[in-house]
């Protein structure tokens, strides 16, 4: 009966054996073909799983929600968002929310203010990974932190402010404070509680409307800052966050010693403890798989073939071989080394034909060398050749020839001048650099020019050749070279060895007349003594190349813009490029018209006869300008006024000569003298040339007030002191003039015009 009931009791386990076994086997597992392996675009690999028998435990359970397109995976246990999960390093990439806090303030409210948004997130079976999230805030005046659980206890662990007080300055990609902060996570905490808190003290300066602010935990990695989510705060949702999970809460060696429990049973799987939480298994370097799985398609750990890989993984003088977990590379015959690249020494040629091998690429980089040098001399002797071409073409092009034998023609009345070289030029010029340039001349530019040995000139550029313009270059070359006056612009040499002809002259260093003529600034300091002495000092030097050179030279272009001051407002006359030479048996010569408007003699425009009367008549235009104040020609007066040589002339013959005087002048200058440079001005400015005076006459005239306007002055002061000495204090007051009785100085005030007038005039001794 013993018997019976032990057998009966054996006979029940067996079958409940038998019974187990068979629910276990009908179970799916973990390499089954039935177990979901992909929800949406997320492979869920085993321990996870969708649908029992696939997964390891409940922790692991995936629920895959096809209400989204696509479906998306959520763990089951927390109703969290999965986005990614990686077997290798034991990480669970999900979707956190983004919390925020929004607010509205009136104007007039200026006390502290607490505003606070709170979020709890718990987390039954894995933790946040400490190392790679962070807790994040972003807005003005807003503090996130958490709080949460470590083990029973509720404490406050950790979070940041970002502040924007008035700064405007917010940097994408900085998160440091500044409208964007993160702080590090505690260690160990599995349930949190988030609070997003604006933060106002008293007395901060805001306005009427609302306030966003966000806070959330997240991968660092994965969110950068950017000024766009500082000024739409609604926009983001979501940020990514890694979770930390492991097996059975265990350590490796603890795991191995219940081997029926232990997963880590896949051919070539190992053991690890990334975290705190268990262990996990891992595939070896060299293999990839599912290391949870035994067999199977996606399971084991199985080899990686390194040598299908892109770029291959060994030497181009390499064979590459596989092995489990690894690669060879077996360098070609007549190589050795260990064939992998990088690292590694590569494969090298042995020494026996290392050496043919060197003396062969010796002798071609030999040979090359000497082919080289070779074609490189051929080369510069080339250039040189083609360069000395290239001189002698722009020489010939420049007129040098015709310079040439216009020298030779009138070599006895020619001084010599310096021929410059274009690299010379190029250096003082720093290249013609646009910083250097002075002005537009008659045809080039002007550039300021510093020589090796620190002399400052001016050097003239011609504008792109023109074969038209060729000859006014060699023209005034000549013309220059025959003119020696201290109130001539000195020619001190020229160029022609580049593609345009450039001129070398001293430099003048007080800009034209014409700036100093019609710029506010500069005419204050034009007195009319000053003015006097200009017209005076450009007579002479018109004078001189009308009469006292060789061949008598007119101008063709007077005017005030060629009319250089120096330091001392002495007069230079510049630009001679539309001069002309005259023959000893001619008196006048016809030409192309030339010249400016407002200056040009309306005889030689109409009837292209130049002679020296054409000069005159343009220097009448520049005396006008000197008296007035105004320009030769301008579009903004009135018609009947535009020319100021016709306007002048009319005033004149009317009587309202004072009218149009500059009043800088009037009030300085001589009355009787005005009227008289006036008088010279009417003459020079006559219509037909015969009835001009000659600049000879002119610049007598002119000198001639000058010396009177001197001795006059020097008089007055003499009869001043007479006066003083002879004549009580009342009376002197009443003829204008103050005596300061306790000094020596004295001062002389002029009541009127008529009684200045009656003081300059010369007595008959003076006269005489």
């Amino acid at each position: 009966m013993a018997l019976h009931r032990k057998l009966s009791e054996q006979l029940v386990v067996l079958l409940h054996l038998i019974i187990g076994v068979q629910l276990v086997l009908a179970a799916p597992q973990p390499n089954d073909p039935s177990c979901n392996r992909i929800c949406g675009s997320v492979n869920i690999p085993y321990p996870f799983g969708t649908s029992e028998g696939c997964y390891l435990d409940k922790s692991f359970l995936i629920k895959c929600n096809n209400s989204f397109q696509p479906p998306k995976p959520f763990l089951a246990v927390d109703n969290i968002e999965v986005l990614n999960i990686s077997t290798d390093d034991g990480e669970l990439r999900v979707s956190n929310l983004v919390f925020r806090s929004c607010e509205w303030w009136p104007v007039y409210d200026n006390q502290p203010s607490l505003r606070r948004i709170s979020a709890l997130l718990s987390l039954s079976n894995f933790s946040i990974s400490l190392e790679k999230n962070s807790i994040f805030a972003v807005g003005c005046n807003f503090f996130a932190y958490i709080s949460g659980w470590q083990g029973q206890h509720y404490t406050f662990m950790s979070g940041c402010t970002s502040v924007c007080g008035k700064s405007t300055g917010l940097v994408n990609g900085s998160c440091s404070g500044l409208g964007c902060c993160h702080s590090a996570i505690p260690e160990n905490a599995t349930k949190y509680n988030l609070t997003v808190q604006s933060i106002y003290t008293n007395g901060s300066s805001r306005t009427s409307g609302q306030s966003c602010g966000l806070g959330f935990i997240g991968e660092t990695q994965a969110y950068t800052f950017s000024t766009l989510d500082f000024e739409n705060l609604m926009n983001r949702e979501t940020v990514p966050l890694l979770l930390d999970w492991a097996i059975a809460n265990k350590k490796c060696e603890d795991a191995q010693k219940n081997w029926s429990s232990y997963l880590c049973k896949a051919a070539n799987s190992n053991c690890s403890e990334p975290n705190a939480l268990g262990y996990i298994c891992k595939c070896p370097e060299g293999y990839q798989g599912n290391p949870y799985i035994l067999d199977g398609k996606d399971g084991s750990c199985q080899d990686i073939d390194e040598c299908k890989d892109h770029p291959n993984p060994c030497n181009a003088n390499a064979t590459c071989i596989n092995t489990n977990g690894s690669y060879q590379c077996t360098c070609l015959e007549g190589y050795k080394g260990d064939g992998r690249m990088p690292p590694g020494t590569g494969c090298s040629k042995k020494p026996g034909q290392s050496k043919i091998i060197i003396n062969i690429a010796l002798g071609i980089s030999i040979s090359l060398l000497i082919l080289l040098v070779g074609t490189l001399w051929v080369y510069w002797v080339m250039q040189r050749r083609k360069l000395i071409k290239l001189k002698e073409k722009f020489f010939q092009q420049n007129g040098g020839l015709i310079l040439q034998r216009q020298l030779l023609n009138h070599k006895e009345y020619v001084e010599s001048a310096k021929i410059f070289s274009a690299k010379e030029l190029g250096k003082a010029t720093n290249n013609y650099d646009k910083s250097r340039v002075l002005g537009q001349g008659g045809f080039g530019t002007v550039y300021k020019g510093i020589l090796s040995d620190d002399k400052v000139v001016a050097i003239k550029k011609s504008n792109v050749v023109d074969q038209s313009q060729i000859e006014q270059f060699i023209n005034e070359v000549v013309v220059l070279t025959k003119i020696n006056h201290k109130n001539v612009v000195k020619l001190l040499g020229c160029c022609l060895e580049t593609e345009v002809p450039l001129l070398v002259y001293e430099f003048i260093t007080n800009g034209t007349l014409f700036d100093h003529i019609h710029d506010k600034n500069l005419s204050s300091s034009l007195s009319w003594e000053k003015r006097l002495k200009v017209a005076s000092e450009t007579a002479g030097a018109l004078a001189y190349i009308h009469f006292e050179t060789s061949m008598s030279i007119i101008h063709r272009d007077v005017k005030t813009t060629n009319i250089l001051m120096d330091d001392n407002h002495t007069a230079k006359v510049s630009d001679f490029g539309a001069s002309r030479l005259v023959p000893l048996d001619h008196t006048r010569l016809t030409t192309v018209v030339q010249g400016t408007l407002g200056y040009l003699d309306p005889k030689y425009f109409h009837t292209s006869q130049l002679t020296e009367k054409s000069d005159v008549y343009s220097f009448g235009v520049v005396i006008a300008e000197l008296l007035t104040g105004e320009k030769a020609l301008s579009m903004d007066r009135p018609e009947a006024e535009r020319n100021l040589a016709m306007y002048f002339v009319t005033a004149m013959k009317e009587d309202r000569l004072l009218q149009i005087i500059d009043d800088r002048i009037l009030i300085e200058g001589n009355i009787e003298e005005i009227k008289e440079v006036a008088n010279i001005a009417k003459k020079c400015l006559k219509v037909r040339g015969e009835d001009r005076p000659s600049m000879k006459q002119v610049t007598k005239e002119l000198e001639g007030l000058r010396l009177l306007e001197k001795h006059s002055l020097k008089k007055v002061d003499s009869n001043i002191q007479q006066i003083t000495k002879h004549l009580p204090y009342a009376s002197t007051h009443a003829l204008g003039i103050d005596v300061d009785v306790g000094s020596s100085s004295m001062s002389t005030i002029v009541a009127d015009d008529s009684m200045k007038n009656q003081i300059l005039k010369p007595t008959d001794n003076d006269a005489r």
